[in-house]
């Protein structure tokens, strides 16, 4: 059965493209489904409803968070009074028709948020403690309970490793779900003289300049823990200058809070080869002016700054932990790690790419082999249509 014409409803818990990477996909998927055809509603708890098609349901309640429960009765009484033949939710909700988990598995993302914090003791404590987070706990027993559920609705996951991850710790069956690529917007302008005088106050704040030839990594999140900062900048101080041909340097983007991380850099003696930008509202101008893009994450359903980064031809490095993974060629496009805590690894990754040669074969590999196919978000929406069609096929039957 085509959805051509039809209208379908897009639950996300937040809607501001401020926020970050999660409710800029949300606006990417809505505008690149709705040009295949279909009318989408986003249906919200908080945030800016700009644009007609967005309705935010809990504006009035108090708090950066909305209760999920309160947010599920929001929801029920506007899909009671507004038609919608199918109900695409980030959340999990068991009304839904279909169920993409952007922030992952909940029970995986409890694992390896403990694992982060690089200490047996504490990881254990972490584990133990995971269900004293009442919003996490109520988020992760609605996933269970959905994916349970024998009629509930289809998972549809953003990567290879995130279906794994519901089959491991929800044993769901490959029937119930399907894996649909994460993406990104791509051919997006670039404000060159912006981004021009960015990377001259980045070169300013380390004392170089263009004629120094620098090599510039970019490391970019928010939970500076979660994402292996603090590996990365212990992979730094094990690259040794002995074998590179330009000298690195590494600049980190995002609004974590970074003492730590300073504290750190200037105990192994590399806090002159590091600039901590703070928030950066548009990511694809750092990545113009930058050689490598490194995320050692812990966990990640598939990371948006990594896509955006070979949308951009930059070569990436991040872990097996990362679902972006699947759409680049570790060895070809960028590097691969085992895991965050794997500093020498790590570091020779970091090696491989102080070599010009390593950089410019990367890039153009990315290029020749047309990844921005691969990780645009039209792709994703048309991988969408079959799921849709499928879902009210069986619903006539």
């Amino acid at each position: 059965m085509s959805v051509a014409n039809k209208k379908i409803a897009m639950i996300t818990e937040r809607i501001d493209v401020a926020l970050g990477g999660a409710e800029r996909s949300v606006f990417e998927l809505t505008d690149a489904i709705s040009a295949l055809g279909l009318e989408v509603d986003v249906l919200a708890a908080k945030g800016q409803a700009n644009a007609k098609n967005v309705h935010i349901l809990c504006q009035d309640t108090p708090g950066r968070r909305t209760c999920y429960f309160r947010f599920a009765k929001a929801l029920k009484k506007h899909l009671s009074a507004n038609h919608y033949c199918l109900v695409h939710s980030i959340l999990p909700f068991d009304f839904a028709d279909v169920y993409q988990p952007r922030a992952g598995c909940y029970a995986e993302s409890v694992l390896r948020n403990a694992a982060s914090y690089q200490n047996k003791i504490i990881e254990l404590y972490k584990r133990i403690t995971a269900f004293a987070n009442l919003r996490r706990d109520i988020l992760l027993r609605a996933e269970r309970k959905l994916c349970e559920n024998p009629n509930g609705p289809v998972i549809a996951a953003l990567s290879r490793y995130i279906a794994e991850q519901f089959k491991k710790h929800y044993g769901i069956d490959d029937d119930r779900m399907v894996v649909v690529p994460n993406g990104v917007k791509i051919n997006k302008e670039i404000d060159t003289p912006r981004a021009d005088k960015l990377r001259s106050q980045i070169l300013a704040q380390l004392g170089l300049k263009e004629t120094d030839n620098p090599i510039l990594f970019l490391f970019a999140a928010n939970n500076f823990r979660f994402k292996g900062l603090a590996c990365l900048i212990k992979a730094m101080q094990l690259v040794s200058p002995n074998v590179m041909e330009r000298k690195v340097y590494l600049i980190v983007a995002g609004n974590g809070r970074t003492n730590k991380y300073r504290r750190l850099a200037k105990k192994l003696g590399i806090h002159r080869k590091i600039v901590f930008l703070g928030a950066v509202r548009h990511i694809r101008e750092a990545l113009s002016i930058i050689d490598v893009a490194v995320l050692p994450t812990f966990y990640d359903p598939s990371s948006r700054f990594i896509l955006e980064a070979i949308a951009a031809s930059k070569p990436v490095i991040t872990t097996e932990f990362n679902g972006a993974t699947d759409l680049f060629v570790n060895g070809r496009h960028g590097k691969v790690i085992d895991r965050a805590e794997n500093i020498p690894a790590l570091a020779q990754a970091i090696s491989y790419f102080t070599d010009t040669n390593n950089i410019r074969k990367a890039s153009q590999a990315i290029v020749a082999d047309n990844l921005e196919e691969k990780i645009c978000i039209g792709r994703v929406a048309e991988q969408l249509m079959p799921v849709y069609e499928s879902i009210l096929e069986k619903r006539e039957k």
